[in-house]
């Protein structure tokens, strides 16, 4: 689990929540100020995209606070153990999907252009993985998105 000094409850309502790009989980009813509430989401979406990156062995993280603010169309799924952290709650795996610009190959060869819907990164905290913590958050998403998981690319 990823502890934070601020805490995490009280920005994330729900086990699972979405994040979109104006940085505000979706159903929170916080105070009326969201300049500090942003800055917190940007730092957690920081330090979920680097700890998804060193997993994978990428030089770069795929998801950023700044990344979220500069680009539409993308949600984050954010899943916390609201019991974490002395009860402060601790996040536990991160899910980002979004449209991407791909190219498919056809049964011949031929790159078509395709726009769809994709998990563009996902982590889990490794003290968490084999846990069913991916699968609720992955499940969860779909939900969300109303997607079949065989439309994802």
């Amino acid at each position: 689990m990823v502890d934070f000094k601020f805490n995490i409850n009280s920005i994330f309502p729900q086990e699972v929540c979405l994040v979109r790009n104006d940085l505000i989980p979706a159903g929170y009813q916080g105070e009326a100020s969201h300049v500090s509430l942003r800055h917190q989401i940007a730092t957690v979406l920081d330090v979920m995209g680097e700890a998804s990156a060193r997993a994978q062995g990428l030089k770069n993280a795929i998801t950023s606070g700044s990344k979220m603010l500069n680009v539409e169309n993308q949600t984050a799924y954010i899943l916390v153990d609201k019991f974490g952290n002395s009860g402060m709650g601790s996040v536990v795996g991160l899910l980002k999907v979004g449209r991407k610009k791909l190219f498919l190959l056809d049964e011949v060869g031929k790159p078509n252009e395709m726009v769809p819907q994709c998990v563009l990164d996902f982590y889990v905290v490794e003290s968490r993985q084999r846990s069913g913590c991916g699968k609720r958050l992955f499940e969860f998403m779909l939900r969300g998105e109303r997607v079949d998981p065989r439309y994802l690319a």
